[in-house]
């Protein structure tokens, strides 16, 4: 028979599916009551392993892709050591965390939605996991930049991806979350208004991997050696400090070096500078885990440092770039469910989903049950068990035995309990519940850490996050869809609210969408609950702003703006001082190649006005000299000058070149310095400490 076709060329088929007006069912055609929760014993008990409606859908999500990783595609990773430096025996048997014990790392950083080819300057949760290669197995710490998430329950984690993902009919747009499905889904779960928060700060467009905080995100456990638990919280505090860019600049990046924080990470580490970040953590005792106004077990919600602070216990250091990027961080496998004695989970229901999920993405992407035999992913202590066979295996084990129990080996590898010795086990925690499909009402305060968030924030931030909602809802063709999202932000702030609404031209609903509170009620019935007093309105730690004195410039670049004739003791003279705290002098000129000194003698120069950009620098120095009059007449080297100073970065100009900043639009102001008036070194130094000039931004409108 003859194959049909319809006037476009598309198969007619029965394989053409709509779903308008079905109802969801499973891949076998099973209806689905709730497709919010996974099953657990108890609304905050664990999940069950029995839940064959959350398998099918994470199984189905976690091969979605082939080959690379679904989410996390894009990242970079590099090689280090973790040293302790606290004792912790009193809260967990961990090996690795004994003072004084140093463990070889491998650590990933990522973006989450774009592909593998799409720019590391995105709006986006970077990905912050570290591989940790102890005596006891494998360790992996998987975590963000951000210290929530999006959704509570993992059954929901394939909706959120397919919503931020490009859109399933044009594919567009790429690793980008100013689109209809991203708010649609968004608007439709106040859960999410506290990361949503996160991801439209700054913290969304870091500066660099280097100036990231790390977050385990979820409550784990510690176990002690008397089997006793206590729930942990992790964190990495860069030793950098907390940085991002403008918006603006980011999207400029992009287009100059779309590899930026690739770049940045590899080069520094090349050139010896090390990154480093202190492992701190915030412990709640067993009996305290109901202390709190919201639930430690719910991973959209933050612990305060002010009600627990952070306790540093250890720093790691990250010393060598990989050798190959497919072998290594390419194949790296992370997984949150590869614990070591003295670390268990938390009944957290994102996490319980996670344990599952990630394994089986590995599985499936790595070709087999053998990726743990990659060199990249081997523990140190070596594997012993009687799995022998399967897809891709490069070990290649002896004997004729692969089960257990046996004679035969002489019942080797053995059980530890067998002869006394320690194993990993679980904490054990008494569980009296009924299996239920449901949500904790502990779970339903959506809004009270969002507005803790953005009331931390200073002006500058807030502004920043008002622009951001704004651009992002500007690009939502649905006007129901930023009406939704206007309500939810008005439960959060209404002057945030009113600020997002005027930009967008409507006026925020003061009550959340029928929608939106629709699909809320099938979490929680009575939803809204009345949520319970907070414990603290501000935490001073949510906040990236620079303290003036705390900075740093360790690893900066300096960009040099020079041509022939450049006075070279006007060089050298700032290029001593500024490597004296670590920073970086690179030399950008007209023409790449060797220039001239006044004094003669000459100097290779790498970069010029027309390879780089202003936005890959963080402050800039025009030395003086018969170049000046070449400058004055650089369209280029002005672009430069008056795009940093519209980025509210630090401009210093030496002597005889000060009148080049009288040819811009370029005001003094503590930014802005000039050896005639100002110590010219020592004041470029501290305004760099203090990251960005943000006084210059609101008056002049410069774009976030």
């Amino acid at each position: 028979m003859k194959e049909q076709k319809n006037p476009k060329g598309m198969h007619i088929d029965q394989h053409v599916v709509d779903n308008d007006n079905k109802v969801m069912t499973t891949n076998d055609g099973v209806p689905v009551y709730d497709n919010n929760n996974t099953l657990k014993a108890g609304d905050r008990g664990p999940s069950l392993q029995q839940d064959h409606v959350f398998f099918d859908k994470l199984m189905h999500f976690d091969r979605e892709r082939i080959p690379e990783r679904v989410v996390h595609a894009r990242g970079s990773g590099a090689h280090g050591v973790f040293e302790a430096t606290a004792d912790m025996s009193a809260y967990t048997t961990a090996a690795f965390l004994k003072k004084g014990a140093v463990t070889p790392v491998f650590t990933r950083f990522s973006t989450v939605a774009g592909f593998k080819g799409s720019t590391d300057l995105a709006r986006d949760v970077r990905g912050f996991s570290v591989k940790f290669y102890t005596e006891e197995g494998n360790y992996d710490l998987v975590g963000n930049n951000i210290p929530v998430f999006f959704i509570q329950d993992a059954m929901n984690f394939p909706d959120l991806v397919h919503a931020v993902k490009p859109e399933p009919n044009n594919e567009i747009p790429q690793a980008a979350s100013a689109h209809d499905t991203f708010w649609d889904f968004m608007s439709l779960m106040p859960e999410a208004a506290h990361m949503t928060m996160w991801t439209m700060s700054d913290r969304a467009i870091p500066r660099s991997l280097r100036m990231m905080e790390g977050f385990g995100v979820h409550t784990f456990k510690f176990v002690n050696a008397k089997g006793k638990g206590t729930f942990v919280k992790f964190h990495w505090k860069p030793r950098l400090g907390v940085h991002s860019v403008a918006w603006n600049e980011a999207q400029k990046i992009s287009g100059f070096d779309a590899d930026f924080h690739r770049r940045d990470l590899w080069e520094a580490i090349e050139n010896g500078d090390f990154p480093q970040w202190d492992l701190g953590v915030q412990l709640v005792p067993e009996e305290d885990e109901m202390k709190f106004s919201f639930d430690i077990l719910d991973p959209t919600k933050i612990i305060p440092e002010e009600l627990v602070p952070v306790q540093i216990i250890g720093t790691m250091t990250l010393n060598r770039n990989p050798e190959n990027f497919f072998a290594e961080t390419e194949q790296a496998a992370f997984d949150p469910g590869r614990v070591v004695p003295g670390v268990d989970f938390s009944d957290d229901p994102l996490l319980q989903g996670r344990i599952f999920s990630y394994m089986d993405t590995q599985n499936y992407r790595l070709g087999g049950p053998n990726f743990h035999e990659l060199p990249i992913n081997r523990p140190i202590n070596g594997k012993h068990n009687n799995q022998k066979d399967g897809f891709s295996r490069m070990d290649i084990p002896k004997g004729a035995v692969s089960y257990f129990p046996n004679s035969k080996a002489e019942g080797c590898p053995y059980h530890a309990m067998l002869k006394g010795e320690t194993g990993y086990q679980s904490h054990k925690q008494p569980i009296d519940a009924s299996k239920v499909r449901a949500r904790s009402d502990s779970f339903a305060d959506h809004f009270t850490q969002a507005r803790l968030f953005f009331n931390s924030q200073s002006p500058e931030e807030q502004e920043h996050i008002i622009s951001a909602y704004s651009f992002e809802l500007s690009k939502v063709n649905d006007v129901n869809v930023r009406r939704r999202e206007l309500a939810i932000l008005n439960q959060v702030d209404q002057n945030l609210a009113k600020k997002v609404g005027d930009n967008l031209g409507l006026v925020p609903p003061k009550k959340l969408d029928e929608l939106t509170l629709k699909f809320a009620r099938q979490n929680h019935p009575e939803y809204p609950i009345q949520p319970k007093k907070p414990e603290v309105e501000k935490s001073e730690a949510l906040s990236m702003k620079v303290k003036p004195g705390e900075g740093t410039i360790k690893s900066r670049k300096v960009a040099f703006l020079v041509d022939d004739g450049v006075n070279q003791s006007s060089v050298d003279r700032m290029k001593r001082q500024l490597e004296k705290e670590g920073a970086m002098a690179v030399l950008i000129a007209s023409h790449v190649g060797k220039i001239k000194y006044q004094e003669g003698g000459e100097v290779e120069v790498q970069h010029s006005y027309l390879t780089d950009a202003s936005v890959l620098y963080d402050a800039f120095y025009t030395p003086d000299g018969d170049s000046v009059k070449k400058l004055a007449d650089n369209p280029d080297y002005l672009q430069f000058i008056n795009e940093g100073y519209r980025h509210c970065k630090a401009l210093a100009f030496a002597k005889g070149a000060e009148e080049l900043a009288k040819r811009s639009f370029i005001a003094k102001d503590k930014g802005v310095i000039f050896e005639s008036s100002d110590n010219l070194t020592d004041d470029f130094i501290q305004v760099m400490k203090e990251h960005r000039v943000w006084e210059r931004e609101k008056p002049r409108k410069v774009p976030a």
